[in-house]
This record gives structure tokens, C-alpha cells and sequence, in this order.
């Protein structure tokens, strides 16, 4: 009798401490998600305000200048529903500009034109690093919300699912050619 009681205890012992490590585990991945999702959430940022100043500076053509500014104005002010949307169309229209060399030797010729476009270079370049390693956390979070374990335990606890953030982050070959 007494030998079974310890062999359950020890066996509660072992199932306690692994629950535990686990749900340490997912709190750490749920962590890192957070941290990822700023990370990309700066570089969206950097990059439409990048993009704004370079649409107001005079630099390009109006109609250049017009497309970029209502993009990069609609990607820092679209709710949270309606970010992806518009951050693709930010980089569908940062596409459209620079498609060519020609408009970032145009850029690169003006005064100060040099470092922004090497500032716009670099923005664009992050925000794909920037979306890889947030989903990367999220399908990692993901794969160990999907155990058993977890599930019949609880212990995501209250945590929303995570979503990936899916976007067209292609960068302008023009711009993504080019040294920082």
C-alpha cells in the first residue's frame, strides 16, 4: 500500500512538473510573439513614415508623390481589421513607384536624396525579417497549442489564438538592389 502511494505521488510529481514546463514553455513563445509583433509593428511604422516624408519632399512627381502619401497615410491609420490590406497596398504602390532604377536615381540626385533612399531601402528590406520572425513565433505558439496536453489542461489559460500577419512584402527590386 504504501509503496503504490509513492509510486503516485512521484508519478503526480512527474505530470505536474512536465504541465508546468509546458505551460512556462507557451508563456515564453506567447512572449516572443508580443515582442515580434512590436518589432514589425516598428518597422511598419519606419517604413510609412519613410515613405511620407519622401512623398512631401518635392523629390518625385506629383502623381508618384500623390500614390505613395494616400498609401503610406492609409497603412499608418487603418485599424487593426484592415492593417494587412493596407500595408500591401503600401508595398504594391512602393512597387509601382520604384519599379525602375531610374526613379531611385532620381531620388538618390537630389539633395539629401541619398540617405533616403538609403533609409527607404533599408525600411523596406526590414519589414520582411521583421513579418518572418513574427510568423515563425506564431506557427512555433501554434504547434504547441495544438497538443493534447495543452488543450485538455488549458494551458493557453486565456491567451487569444495567435494569427499570423499575412501581407505582400515584396520590396521594389530597385530599392532592394540597392547597399544600405
Amino acid at each position: 500500500m504504501t509503496e503504490t502511494l509513492i509510486w503516485t505521488v512521484v508519478a503526480l510529481i512527474v505530470v505536474g512538473v512536465y504541465l508546468s514546463w509546458t505551460a512556462g514553455r507557451l508563456d515564453r513563445l506567447h512572449a516572443r510573439i508580443d515582442a515580434a509583433r512590436a518589432a514589425l509593428d516598428a518597422q511598419l511604422l519606419r517604413r510609412a513614415s519613410v515613405t511620407q516624408e519622401l512623398a512631401t519632399s518635392g523629390i518625385l512627381d506629383p502623381a508618384a508623390s500623390l500614390v505613395l502619401y494616400e498609401a503610406a497615410h492609409a497603412a499608418r491609420q487603418a485599424q487593426e481589421d484592415q492593417r494587412e490590406v493596407a500595408e500591401s497596398e503600401l508595398s504594391q504602390a512602393l512597387r509601382a513607384v520604384f519599379g525602375e532604377p531610374e526613379q531611385v536615381e532620381v531620388v538618390r540626385a537630389a539633395p539629401g536624396g541619398d540617405e533616403t533612399a538609403n533609409e527607404l531601402a533599408a525600411a523596406v528590406r526590414r519589414v520582411p525579417m521583421a513579418r518572418r520572425f513574427h510568423n515563425d513565433a506564431v506557427r512555433a505558439a501554434r504547434a504547441l497549442r495544438r497538443h493534447r496536453t495543452v488543450r485538455w489542461f488549458r494551458l493557453a489559460g486565456h491567451a487569444p489564438f495567435p494569427l499570423a500577419f499575412e501581407m505582400d512584402d515584396e520590396p521594389p527590386v530597385a530599392l532592394a538592389d540597392r547597399p544600405a
